[in-house]
């Protein structure tokens, strides 16, 4: 099975995540700054502490990786371009070891002019958050800039609000605006990342997952 490095394993979404991949059978580096946060015990689980804004630490979880997970995001007191600097140190990582494939998370105020076609709702949402966290939407963008000038195989997986619900077992795979609701479990959500590290039906994409 793949060996994965996991950026982000002790946040809500992360330990499902973390969780699904080693029931599935993967191996995991995960890099936290505080390994206390994840209990979990697991021959296949490698804990390294850092920091993701660090690029050595980065490094050392790239190393011997075949995917990458990153899932890491803003919390309190988190610096502005978290995701932008977390994202450099990965991408740079990637090419110094060879691996190729990154799925990253983010969420719904990400656009993806592409496929996206915002409903009113949408760009409502969008507004809001460009007025109440505007750092914290611009670092989302600057992270996907980077991915996509990465030529790595990348994916962004977004999600609108996320909730602690128990998992339904299915869940729509849509675009903002299409086929798309405002909610999904985190259970769910991390059913569909695990999935895709055996799938490249999303490369260079950003699927909207949904209830």
């Amino acid at each position: 099975m793949k060996t994965i490095a996991l950026f982000g394993g002790s946040g809500q979404t992360g330990k499902l995540v973390l969780e699904k991949a080693l029931k599935e059978g993967y191996k995991v580096k995960a890099l936290l700054r505080n390994p206390d946060k994840v209990d979990i015990r697991d021959s296949n689980l490698t804990v390294i502490q850092g920091d993701v804004l660090n690029a050595s630490d980065v490094l050392i979880a790239v190393k011997d990786s075949e995917v990458v997970l990153s899932l890491f995001g803003h919390v309190k007191g988190s610096p502005e371009w978290l995701q932008t600097k977390g994202t450099d140190h990965i991408v740079e990582a990637m090419k110094q070891y060879g691996v190729e494939k990154i799925i990253s998370l983010s969420g719904g105020g990400l656009p993806f002019p592409e496929m996206d076609k915002p409903k009113l709702a949408d760009k409502m949402i969008r507004f809001i958050m460009k007025v109440a966290v505007p750092k914290i939407l611009k670092d989302a963008i600057l992270h996907a800039e980077i991915l996509r000038k990465s030529n790595l195989n990348w994916m962004i997986v977004r999600g609108p609000r996320l909730t602690n619900d128990k998992p339904k077992g299915h869940y729509r795979v849509g675009w903002v605006g299409v086929n798309a609701s405002t909610k999904i479990s985190r259970a769910d959500l991390a059913d569909f990342i695990v999935k895709q590290i055996e799938l490249d039906e999303f490369k260079h994409q950003m699927p909207f997952i949904s209830e």
